[in-house]
């Protein structure tokens, strides 16, 4: 599985071997990760007869922009947000946007869209010259901002998330937001370390 090249964040420290525990991530033949919270968004349709699941794309997003609290975040992806309750979201008013998952800061996995679903993450995008990036791709929103790092469990378990869709899907590349739709989008930015992401995907799975 190719993964975006990197050097790493700015400032990254070099990091000793800890494995992470808990049993191995599945997902299921309705497209669910067995185990996870599942809070249905209505932001999706189907993908095009045939398509097949190739690419993992990596989000950010914080509601308001640089707070992680609350659950602003779920409600703007399910079309509950309140765009009165923060200046920030009337620029937010009509979006209907949604993702396959959401990594909080905490490591909690939030499933909103079942995978064989095509969820609206990407946009106007293409990736290898193919347009469209939603009918092929999984959406993946890490609680973070481009500038912020990221934590040791969002790294954890987006690397479990991977390794899990891999076994599950054809997927041949994890890339960023910025990279298919780069002039558009900057997310998951430079704090993104995808060094230590491919760091954990290619250590040896848990027995």
């Amino acid at each position: 599985m190719a993964i975006r090249a990197d050097r790493g964040a700015p400032g990254a420290k070099p990091r000793g071997k800890r494995r992470t525990g808990g049993r191995t991530m599945a997902i299921d033949g309705a497209g669910l990760l067995a185990g996870a919270r599942f809070v249905a968004s209505p932001n999706y349709d189907d993908r095009p007869p045939g398509a097949e699941i190739t690419l993992l794309v990596v989000h950010n997003i914080s509601l308001p922009p640089g707070k992680f609290v609350g659950d602003d975040v779920l409600r703007l992806l399910t079309n509950r947000l309140d765009c009165s309750a923060h200046p920030f979201y009337e620029t937010l008013r009509g979006l209907r946007v949604s993702a396959h998952f959401l990594i909080r800061r905490t490591g909690e996995i939030i499933q909103l869209v079942p995978c064989d679903g095509r969820a609206w993450h990407a946009g106007t995008s293409s990736w290898r010259g193919r347009e469209r990036c939603n009918d092929f791709s999984i959406g993946v929103e890490l609680e973070g901002t481009d500038t912020r790092p990221y934590t040791g469990h969002q790294y954890a378990r987006l690397a479990r998330l991977a390794m899990a869709l891999r076994r599950r899907y054809p997927i041949a590349d994890v890339v960023g937001h910025s990279d298919i739709a780069p002039g558009r989008k900057t997310d998951p930015g430079p704090a993104f370390d995808w060094a230590r992401l491919r760091a954990r995907l290619e250590r040896p799975s848990p027995s």
